[in-house]
């Protein structure tokens, strides 16, 4: 689909085509009610209201970007209700069906701290890339139903087995549910020499690989050593 993006708002990339054709195949998209955490332009909410979900809530801490898929929303009379913030309180916004998340995850030299309207908030998550991801994991599985789940996609330089294990402690089920490999972006292109020398990467290594990962809630309690 097409969509409006202003400078500054994360565009549909790879990883969210890959989240996108984990989200179409996932049945509890259809009547369920869905929360899209870090939303940019709206694409994988939208998606799950063409879906037919009951409700879609999206929410995204950059304000530029939650007012474009706002816009988005409404000039497709798609009923997503779009919200400045990170992960909302169960208290208050209740459990959901399917959670979606596309995180930042690229590893950065710089601090993870950044402005509001810098772009690179998109995707700079600190040294090991896990600056969203470590609280991502610990948040998100309050905010399933029993039988809910979670679809999150990053890239294996971020730790995937990392992410794995911390769902799973959590007590879900959890596992790669898509991979893919990609050509290195202008991002991690200019970075090659830094992952290098951090060890994440092989010198001369120009391919990433992403991966989707799916976390379910179990109906029954799932205890902490079964769950690997």
């Amino acid at each position: 689909m097409r969509l409006i993006r202003p400078p500054g708002v994360y565009p549909p990339q790879d990883d969210t085509m890959l989240l996108a054709e984990t989200v179409w195949r996932e049945p509890g998209v259809s009547g369920g009610r869905v929360l899209d955490v870090g939303t940019g332009t709206g694409a994988l909410a939208l998606l799950a209201a063409r879906r037919r979900a009951a409700e879609v809530h999206a929410v995204d801490v950059a304000p530029r970007a939650v007012a474009t898929a706002w816009l988005n929303a409404r000039l497709r009379r798609a009923p997503v209700r779009v919200r400045r913030g990170c992960l909302p309180d169960p208290a208050t916004a209740g459990r959901f069906d399917v959670v979606l998340a596309n995180p930042p995850y690229v590893p950065a030299p710089s601090p993870s701290s950044l402005p509001p309207h810098a772009p690179a908030r998109s995707w700079d998550a600190g040294p090991d890339g896990r600056a969203v991801l470590d609280d991502l994991c610990a948040r998100a599985p309050a905010l399933l139903r029993p039988g809910g789940v979670l679809l999150l996609v990053q890239s294996a330089l971020s730790g995937a087995g990392t992410t794995l294990e911390q769902l799973r402690t959590q007590g879900l089920r959890a596992e790669v549910a898509a991979r893919r490999m990609i050509p290195f972006g202008p991002v991690l292109r200019g970075r090659s020499a830094w992952l290098a020398s951090r060890g994440l990467i092989a010198p001369g290594e120009d391919k990433e690989e992403l991966v989707v990962i799916r976390a379910v809630r179990p109906v029954r309690p799932v205890r902490a050593d079964r769950a690997a």
